[in-house]
């Protein structure tokens, strides 16, 4: 399996440094972090870590559901997966990730909602980024749509 990469160049302190974090393997782009942008409620055209592990979440949860899916017998039609990453103060100091919420909604051929519901719940725990956040509350939010 391949390894992918990413980089991220830093300049200055904490508190008024800037980043450029490079998505290397794909070449799709460079993007800003900044920690007070990180810090504040409106990102002001910076990404951050939490985003960045929402999307890899999001990504990896999508594909892992769409195969449970169709290996319980149905058939995903479509599906609309967000994550949620909180970012809060961590007890022994500094920060951590306080949660991720998943929410996802499903238009499948073949499940019922009561399948689909064991189906998101097992997505959840199978899915190799939801393994390697197991430090992370992590909740689901999962409905099929008609």
């Amino acid at each position: 399996m391949p390894t992918r990469t990413a980089r991220t160049g830093w300049t200055g302190t904490l508190e008024q440094g800037v980043g450029q974090v490079e998505l290397t393997s794909s070449k799709i782009g460079t993007y800003e972090v900044s920690f007070p942008k990180r810090t504040a409620e409106d990102a002001g055209g910076t990404t951050s870590p939490e985003e960045l592990i929402a999307a890899a979440h999001s990504a990896c949860y999508a594909m892992q559901l769409s195969a449970l899916i169709a290996q319980a017998g149905g058939t995903p039609q479509a599906l609309d997966v967000q994550a949620d990453v909180s970012l809060g103060p961590d007890p022994a100091g500094g920060f951590r990730l306080t949660g991720i919420k998943l929410t996802v909604r499903g238009e499948v051929e073949g499940l019922d909602a009561a399948q689909f519901a064991q189906v998101a719940a097992d997505a959840k725990a199978s899915c190799p980024v939801s393994k390697a956040l197991t430090g992370v509350d992590i909740t689901l939010d999962a409905a099929l749509e008609s």
